[in-house]
């Protein structure tokens, strides 16, 4: 049987929850591939795969997992703190570099600090720095040093959730998350 070349790591990487980027190799033979892809994910697994300019994911409406959940709340906190300190988050989340002691601070100094605290993944820095490493295996972010990082463009499928959700837009049925095995 014939597959598309990086077949194996373009199954691997979509069920491990990562994002492919278009600077990847996989991604211009998973765009060539697509319909075989739909298909495939479909018929296998009845997940969807998503196509968009700069990257692809895979969706499933089945699903218990608590990532994307997380990665909202902390994209919430962090636009919420980099407005607040008078920046364009939406311009930072898209083009700065991110320090994890800047991080730390907004954090450490939110006025939503009991979200936080009762948030495994984010409640203390240690925690965090792990999220961070678990965005980097995603392609969510990518990194720069063990230190600095900067988001690649999956961000906006958090982005355009949290702009659903506040457009109510959003019902418990249509909810779209991000698969994790």
């Amino acid at each position: 049987m014939e597959f598309p070349r990086y077949h194996k790591e373009i199954v691997t990487d979509l069920l491990d929850g990562k994002f492919i980027l278009a600077t990847d190799p996989k991604f211009i033979e998973l765009k060539n591939s697509i319909e075989y892809y739909n298909a495939f994910f479909k018929e296998s697994f009845g997940f969807e795969v998503e196509m968009k300019s700069d990257f692809a994911y895979i969706l499933s409406a089945e699903t218990n997992e608590q990532l994307s959940r997380d990665i909202c709340i902390f994209f919430g906190l962090l636009c919420y703190e980099l407005d607040k300190d008078g920046k364009n988050f939406l311009e930072e989340i898209q083009y700065a570099e991110f320090d994890m002691d800047k991080i730390d601070n907004y954090f450490e100094n939110s006025s939503y600090i009991d979200l936080i605290q009762n948030n495994n993944q984010l409640k203390n820095s240690e925690n965090r720095k792990q999220f961070v490493n678990n965005l980097g295996r995603r392609n969510i972010i990518e990194k720069n040093n063990d230190k600095k990082f900067s988001f690649t463009p999956a961000y906006k499928v958090f982005m355009d959730f949290a702009v659903n959700f506040a457009k109510g837009k959003l019902s418990a049925g249509e909810v779209e998350v991000v698969e994790e095995k």
